[in-house]
């Protein structure tokens, strides 16, 4: 999948100064810096800590899922039923021996006296024999065909829907690790205030409540740099279980920061993207297929019957015996019939319980097909709306993010400690803070919502390996 990147986001490693939202040079730029770090407390959390990237995800994701080898298999199996279905236009063979003894009356051939009679036969050969149901086993084939294709569509919606819960489970592992950047900056902020109003409460220029405040705001950040790191955690295992990766294993994205995406033409029309999703969206291949299995299913019930069964058997071999006490005697002998004949009545012709329930399930088909068809129809104009929506949400955060970083440089220029200043400095970090929290949000919700309607229209595919 080819990504690329729009061409205000930020340089990989860069800073906002970098970026040109704040003057370079500016000691205090280094505030509004982007670069996201991992925190290793020791050289053992460093041996369970695992970077990787975007197309890696993908990769795996259509590899290593269970959900995708399940479907798979259901591949697999509707394979081998469509090949046992083809296998019922084909006679077997039964090799054997058998062993016949009679005591009492029996009637003779060809004289058709009835007597008493004491005799024994034996046979030693092979059967050829064949009784195909022609209606049914053309039927039954053309039904399993159909399933075939409809395990296979199966599989491609379920790979989708794979690698969406990859992507998305990506950007939310990098948004947290954008949170751990923004909450352990944030901490280096107040505690370099804070030193500083300690050391002019010490020369006694400065108030020691202020030092107090600035002390508490420092402790906050720091509850908040706990808890992000939890969440970046959290979102590390919630993406190796996707991917069936070790989850004692921590995963870090390989991403410095977060970009946009530009995934999907901005200027497709709704109906077009409806449209498209109607065309190309597996679930809808799979509900046609579904249909089609249901058709021959129902032609099958209705015209099956009419087409005769086919029996035939051929034998080859030995027969002998003679009356008891009397010595045996063998020798070859075939055997071969067929016929044709019709079954009148249920499972045959005329069974219209069996009909009935057949156009029954066709309907059914058909309209789950039109209900399937407005949820997708659904799912793009939500998709659409979102992406939208985001896409004006990043558009603003950016513009949040210049204006938060420029004032808390205005901020901290003035060099006083009055106590509406140290006031002043508190809520311009915490604007920036949160402003730059909003930012990152609104990238991975962005990029998320473009996979989404990819997905929407059915154009979400894994790239190609490496």
């Amino acid at each position: 999948m080819n990504v690329k990147r729009e061409a205000w986001s930020v340089k990989r490693g860069g800073s906002l100064g970098s970026a040109g939202i704040l003057p370079a040079g500016n000691a205090f730029a280094l505030v509004a810096m982007l670069t996201v770090s991992v925190a290793v407390s020791s050289a053992g959390d460093a041996a369970k800590i695992h970077p990787i990237d975007l197309p890696t995800v993908l990769q795996l994701a259509g590899a290593q899922n269970l959900d995708i080898k399940i479907a798979r298999e259901k591949l697999t199996e509707a394979k081998a039923n469509h090949e046992s279905a083809r296998e019922q236009f084909f006679p077997w063979l039964s090799p054997g021996a058998g062993y016949r003894q009679h005591n009492g009356m029996a009637q003779s051939v060809p004289s058709g006296v009835v007597s008493d009679g004491h005799f024994q036969s034996y046979t030693a050969g092979a059967a050829l024999a064949a009784q195909v149901d022609i209606g049914g086993a053309l039927y039954n084939t053309l039904a399993a065909h159909q399933l075939v294709r409809a395990a296979d569509h199966a599989l491609d919606a379920q790979l989708q829907d794979t690698i969406l819960a990859a992507a998305q489970g990506y950007f939310d592992l990098v948004k947290a690790q954008a949170a751990v950047g923004v909450a352990r900056e944030a901490v280096r902020i107040s505690q370099d205030y804070q030193d500083q109003l300690h050391r002019a409460v010490g020369i006694g220029i400065a108030y020691k409540g202020d030092e107090l405040r600035v002390q508490v705001e420092t402790q906050r950040n720091e509850l908040t740099l706990r808890q992000t790191q939890e969440q970046q955690r959290v979102a590390a295992a919630r993406l190796s279980q996707i991917l069936r990766l070790d989850l004692t294993v921590e995963l870090i994205g390989r991403e410095a920061d977060l970009a946009p995406l530009s995934l999907v033409e901005t200027n497709a029309t709704l109906d077009a993207l409806v449209g498209q999703a109607l065309g190309n969206r597996p679930e809808l291949k799979q509900s046609r297929a579904l249909i089609g299995a249901a058709r021959e299913s129902k032609d099958g019930a209705v015209y099956g019957p009419m087409i005769p069964t086919l029996g035939a058997q051929a034998f080859a071999g030995g027969f002998g015996g003679n009356t008891a006490g009397a010595p045996s005697s063998f020798g070859g002998s075939e055997d071969y019939y067929a016929g044709l004949s019709w079954r009148v009545g249920p499972g045959g012709l005329f069974d219209f319980g069996r009909i009935h329930a057949a156009e029954s399930r066709l309907r059914s088909s058909r309209l789950l097909e039109e209900r399937l068809k407005d949820e997708v129809a659904r799912q793009v104009v939500e998709a659409q709306t979102r992406l939208e929506s985001q896409a004006d949400q990043l558009a603003t955060a950016k513009k949040s993010l210049v204006t938060a970083g420029e004032n808390l440089r205005l901020s901290r220029e003035r060099k006083k400690f009055e106590v509406a200043n140290v006031l002043e400095n508190i809520l311009a970090e915490q604007e920036l803070t949160r402003t730059r929290n909003d930012y990152f949000t609104a990238v991975a919700e962005f990029n998320k919502a473009q996979y989404a309607l990819n997905k929407a229209i059915g154009a979400l595919s894994a790239p190609p390996a490496k």
